[in-house]
């Protein structure tokens, strides 16, 4: 019986992510799963009845169907083989002759011996059969090895090129999709069947040689078995189609189910990253957490092994239903030659010709099968990631009007009667907004946690668009736009940015290859961390993210945004947008940031967003949000002036200062 599932060599019938097992509730009631009570949801199932369900039922019946045939997958790998690895192909068929021709000399060097000692041939003449024989053999197995071990090179390049392509789409996707679960699904199926050298889009190289050797043995055999008659082809035959459609059908449970297996493994995979979460290790500690996040993993695994049962109980049948198909067809076969040997219309060395025939006969059949049945699954695997790479965009990314950012042009940017929501959770954020960015215009945005300040970066930087009204560049609607294009006019630090696992160059170039070193620093220096860099062992080559590299440096939440500052220089973009990315320094910290994005951001167009009012006293127009409006704009001093909101919140805010800053004098 061979492994399958998520915890094997990636050869079964499907997996990610979260899960079955069903938690008792009050009779009539809808049961949850345990995924459902820990917040994931199973396979996305609305209640009952509302359309959301119906909605869901129909997406699952979508997900049943295979959108690309065995056919369909099989020319696009030879195809992406022939533009990437040509040799890839021409070794696979040499690969699959040195088998057959193996095959060959195996099936009639013994019945050669044999009739050669009935004739009585010398000694000098036997030999040297049994050396050509030994000699082909010999070859034939060495060469076959020999392109067995080298082929695997130029597989693992077609494979590579394919990862390439996934990554590349999951970077430069559409933004809305990147929070899609039935996205996000996909991708995590598309790389499963790319993982390793045990792979679909590896072995299936091995099963094309598969296919192309048993069907010329097949042929071959069939040609030598027509002097036994029709009956052992005809039994034979059947009872191995017979088998392969048993086990297809059975076969493809895993990938019908697939959704269901992909969330199982998705909550095993989230828990597991998160125990080794070198930023959670503290809260595990000091909030006990090990034993909820053991006991949660637990009962994912026993959710995983739950669902491995009823797969395996499936794949038994199939397997069951080809063991007695092959005594059935063999049993056949071999009672119609002693049959004919007993008759005396066999001599021996025919006989053993035929009975080894016979054998390889039903054995090329059920390779015939057995390819076409892995050929099969792997197509369902490699179907994960072309639906994957066809997956639809939501944006124009390539195809509309180009645009040529120049960094000196005054560009303005507007929103007009924008309205928004998130599908999810139906919440509407914004009803029929509008604002506009002026050129070389500083915009702050203040507001409450979930006033929509974030929303609206989003909106104005393209990664979302509006349910109604437009996002217009100097008055034209975005989306006429490459949405990758409009990315270039921004320059921006999220309140989740990342580093690169590289070195202090790399981070603030953004990029590998052709950095100008000279920019680098001259960056550095302007964002203030020029001693900071040249205190590091390797200075500006110094390794970060200690994750990837024993020796990698750490740097201190003020230090990271004079990095993140250098790197938005760098790229000297026409807009820069800040979305609270020092929301976890303190006051002064931040004032004094936002304070050197000011100074060195001039004459650019800059969009802020914090929580702390005071840090964003100096821009030219400052912005209230309130319940998804905006209710109040003006600078920092006509909004006190006002004495709404604004003021309101300085206040309070300023007040805590004051308060704490008292409390420490009377401590110290």
């Amino acid at each position: 019986m061979r492994s399958r599932g998520f915890f094997s060599d990636g050869k079964g019938a499907g997996g990610d992510k979260s899960g079955t097992g069903t938690a008792k509730v009050p009779e009539g009631a809808q049961k949850k799963t345990v995924c459902e009570a820990e917040g994931f949801s199973l396979m996305g199932r609305a209640p009952e009845g509302t359309r959301a369900e119906l909605e869901w039922r129909i997406q699952m019946r979508k997900n049943k169907a295979v959108k690309y045939s065995i056919w369909s997958n099989s020319c696009y790998m030879v195809k992406l083989a022939a533009k990437k690895v040509p040799s890839v192909i021409c070794l696979m068929l040499l690969q699959a002759l040195l088998v057959v021709a193996a095959a060959l000399l195996e099936l009639y060097v013994v019945p050669v011996i044999l009739g050669s000692l009935e004739e009585h041939v010398s000694i000098g003449d036997l030999l040297g059969k049994i050396f050509i024989f030994t000699a082909a053999m010999m070859g034939t197995s060495g060469l076959s090895a020999y392109i067995s071990q080298n082929l695997m090179f130029g597989r693992t390049r077609v494979r590579a090129s394919l990862t390439l392509e996934v990554e590349k789409k999951g970077e430069t996707c559409s933004y809305p999709l990147t929070e899609r679960q039935d996205f996000i699904n996909l991708k995590a199926k598309a790389n499963e069947a790319l993982f390793s050298n045990t792979a679909p889009a590896e072995e299936v190289w091995n099963t094309f040689a598969g296919i192309i050797q048993n069907v010329l043995g097949f042929l071959i055999y069939l040609y030598l078995l027509t002097n036994v008659g029709l009956l052992v082809v005809s039994v034979t035959s059947v009872t191995a189609v017979g088998d392969y459609l048993a086990r297809w059908r059975l076969n493809g449970w895993g990938y019908r189910h697939r959704q269901e297996e992909s969330k199982i493994s998705q909550g095993i995979q989230y828990i597991q990253g998160r125990t080794r979460d070198r930023y959670l290790a503290k809260d595990i500690r000091i909030f006990g957490m090990e034993e909820w996040l053991k006991g949660l993993h637990e009962r994912y695994l026993k959710m995983y092994q739950d669902f491995g049962a009823k797969r395996e109980k499936v794949y038994f049948l199939a397997d069951l239903a080809h063991i007695l198909l092959y005594f059935l067809r063999n049993g056949a076969a071999y009672g119609w030659l002693l049959y004919l040997a007993l008759e005396g219309k066999l001599t021996a060395p025919e006989f053993l010709l035929q009975f080894t025939a016979v054998g390889g006969f039903t054995a090329w059949i059920g390779g015939i099968m057995d390819s076409f049945s892995e050929l099969h699954r792997q197509s369902l695997a490699l179907s994960s990631v072309r639906e994957f790479l066809d997956y639809e965009e939501l944006f124009r990314m390539e195809g509309g009007e180009a645009i040529a950012v120049e960094k000196t042009k005054a560009y303005t940017i507007e929103l007009r009667d924008v309205s928004f929501r998130y599908k999810e959770t139906g919440k509407e954020i914004f009803s029929h907004l509008n604002m506009m960015i002026h050129p070389g215009e500083k915009l702050a945005v203040v507001g409450l946690n979930g006033a929509g300040k974030t929303t609206l970066i989003k909106l104005i930087c393209g990664f979302y668009d509006p349910d109604s009204g437009e996002v217009l560049l100097n008055g034209v609607n975005i989306k006429k736009y490459n949405r990758r294009d409009y990315y270039q006019l921004f320059s921006g630090v999220f309140q989740d940015f990342c580093l690169l696992p590289s070195d202090v160059a790399v981070n603030v170039a953004q990029k590998i290859n052709d950095i100008d070193m000279e920019r680098v620093l001259a960056c550095i220096e302007k964002a203030g961390l020029k001693k900071k860099i040249e205190s590091l062992p390797q200075k500006y080559h110094t390794q970060l993210v200690k994750e990837v590299y024993e020796d990698g440096a750490d740097l201190s939440g003020g230090e990271m945004q004079l990095l993140l500052l250098a790197r938005l220089i760098y790229k000297d973009s026409p807009v820069v947008v800040l979305d609270e990315p020092t929301a976890a320094l303190d006051a002064i910290a931040e004032s004094n940031i936002y304070q050197s994005y000011h100074e060195l951001t001039e004459g650019k167009s800059a969009v802020f967003i914090s929580h702390r009012l005071a840090s964003t006293r100096f821009c030219t127009r400052i912005l209230l949000i309130e319940d998804g409006r905006i209710t109040e704009q003006g600078t920092h001093d006509e909004l006190l002036k006002k004495g709404g909101s604004y003021a309101k919140l300085f206040d309070l805010q300023s007040k805590y200062y004051r308060e704490g800053e008292q409390k420490n004098g009377r401590q110290s």
